[in-house]
């Protein structure tokens, strides 16, 4: 018979992000995605060009997230639509499309201060890549950390250098091990984004990564499955060759969502199992359903399989 684990404070059969938002702040807490003009250090060749091979950031960007709007007009178009629901709810404003570390510090200070200066807003969610975290950066994040709430969104994709080599990251999983540690010494919260089903990579690379991921400083996941997009470098590969990748059906990836959390440390909050883009910007996988339905296949097979995040995950002897 299941027995939820009193060690941790989750109460259902995985740590899931948002019990523990709603047990970390006093009411709702609504993330508003923006864009702030960045770019990346594998597109304008400091470290690569071209970009990631399978990142097309239109497939997340809302419409209201057009440089054309200042970063305040994006914030308050943000919180006019999600407040429809809740006037009472706060927000995160999230720095998600591109590198949004990839700046001189005095503009990053002027960009994340001038979010947290906007009414109900309470902190900030960054996304950035692992070589992107100078001591210069890492230092003023510290600082906003210890007056509201931050997270740092690492693009860490995989464990492996020689896949981060072929979808033209332009980092290594060394320094993605060094950006974790770094971001947890300085009580930064961070949040590790993963994607299964890159090319060259099989079962056994995934329940290895659970592992490795779960022996590291780590406070959240994002877990997606891998989805060719539309005027990306990867989905002319898969055109050309589909043969060189494996595209997971609906089934069978919730099957290895649950080996992975089977694997994962118990301590881990897990944000999300899978991506969705606008439907005309996806070549494959096309499911057809919506995160929360598949969330709710993953919950009724943790069940049905009678087990939960971190069964096989064993703490590290000291």
């Amino acid at each position: 018979m299941y027995k939820y684990q009193k060690t941790n404070n989750f109460t259902s059969r995985y740590n899931d992000f948002s019990s523990h938002f709603r047990s970390l702040f006093d009411g709702r807490v609504q993330k508003i995605s923006v864009n702030a003009g960045f770019t990346c250090p594998n597109r304008d060749g400091y470290r690569g060009l071209g970009g990631c091979t399978y990142c097309n950031n239109k497939t997340f960007q809302p419409s209201y997230c057009d440089l054309s709007n200042t970063l305040k007009v994006q914030i308050a178009d943000g919180i006019a639509f999600f407040s429809r629901k809740y006037s009472t709810m706060r927000y995160l404003v999230y720095f998600q499309s591109y590198t949004n570390t990839y700046a001189p510090t005095s503009i990053l200070r002027e960009l994340f201060n001038e979010a947290l200066r906007y009414p109900g807003v309470i902190g900030l969610v960054i996304a950035t890549r692992p070589d992107c975290l100078s001591v210069e950066v890492l230092d003023l994040l510290e600082e906003l950390s210890r007056r509201c709430y931050i997270m740092v969104e690492l693009g860490i994709e995989t464990i492996k250098n020689s896949t981060l080599k072929r979808i033209n990251r332009g980092h290594t999983w060394e320094e993605s091990i060094k950006a974790l540690n770094e971001t947890s010494q300085r009580a930064i919260h961070n949040c590790a984004h993963l994607i299964l089903g890159l090319p060259e990579e099989n079962y056994h690379d995934f329940i290895e990564q659970a592992r490795v991921i779960s022996s590291l400083p780590v406070e959240n996941i994002k877990l997606h499955q891998l989805q060719i997009h539309k005027d990306t470098a990867m989905a002319n590969e898969y055109l050309q060759f589909p043969e060189r990748f494996h595209i997971f059906g609906v089934e069978e990836y919730s099957e290895l969502v649950v080996d992975y959390l089977e694997n994962l440390n118990p301590d881990i909050i897990v944000e999300r199992f899978v991506s969705s883009a606008p439907d005309n910007m996806v070549i494959a996988p096309r499911w057809g359903i919506k995160n929360y339905e598949f969330v709710a296949k993953v919950e009724k097979r943790l069940k049905e399989r009678d087990t939960y995040q971190g069964r096989y995950w064993r703490k590290p002897a000291t």
